[in-house]
């Protein structure tokens, strides 16, 4: 009976940490566009390809300063750039698409408590240890399903960014989207961005005010690999 139990449990523990894992891994980029042939009036910031970001190096993955989306969330993204540009704004990238490898690279330097070299300028109220534990990091993002865009206004008047009242990729309250500590004004920008992902088939994320995710995401279950080239 000891024996047999101890195979259930086994096998318990092994189905369980199957279900941690990723569906699919994939490499094949033919169900993707770049941004930019999609919706040409966009800006791209991409911020994992340069050194201003919350690791502080460039990201595993990123080859180019390019972004990349499933076909079916970059046609909804520029249902909303036609939306926005009608109100002078255009959309300003931050992240779309992001390889595995990428994500790994975060895990990573999550776990080294000795790099705290952005600390002050991203997470100055929390300890690395607790990235996990608060969801700022995942070991599976829904960037690498390809149908999540980081983003926010730039003001075609102005030539500037729209103030949202905070930095993207702040850890902390401050970037929830219906954070009450800021102005009336940076709240109403936030609230721009959102309704017009809204009404254009996003869903956001309670957390980022700059994150969406297609509703009906083509690869709800695959996770790819190919880098950002």
């Amino acid at each position: 009976m000891k024996r047999i139990a101890f195979i259930l449990a086994a096998t318990a523990l092994f189905c369980l940490n199957s279900c941690r894992l990723p569906v699919n891994l994939l490499e094949d980029s033919s169900g993707f566009v770049a941004i930019t042939d999609v919706v040409p009036d966009v800006i791209l910031e991409i911020r994992y390809f340069g050194t201003y970001n919350f690791v502080g190096t460039r990201i595993d993955g990123y080859k180019a300063p390019t972004a990349w989306l499933t076909r079916e969330a970059a046609d909804s993204l520029k249902a909303v750039s036609d939306d926005v540009m009608k109100l002078g704004y255009r959309l300003k990238i931050y992240d779309a698409y992001r390889p595995q490898c990428a994500v790994d690279h975060f895990v990573r330097w999550s776990k080294d408590p000795s790099d705290t070299l952005t600390k002050r300028y991203f997470y100055p109220m929390l300890d690395k240890p607790v990235l996990f534990e608060q969801e700022y990091i995942y070991e599976k993002s829904g960037h690498t399903r390809g149908s999540t865009v980081d983003l926010t206004l730039f003001d075609m008047t102005t030539e500037k960014e729209v103030d949202m009242g905070g930095t993207f990729d702040w850890f902390g309250e401050e970037s929830h989207p219906d954070y009450t500590g800021i102005t009336s004004e940076q709240f109403a920008n936030r609230m721009i961005l959102r309704e017009a992902m809204l009404r254009h088939g996003f869903k956001p994320l309670d957390s980022e005010w700059w994150h969406f995710t297609l509703k009906d995401e083509p690869y709800p279950d695959t996770y790819f690999t190919f880098p950002v080239y």
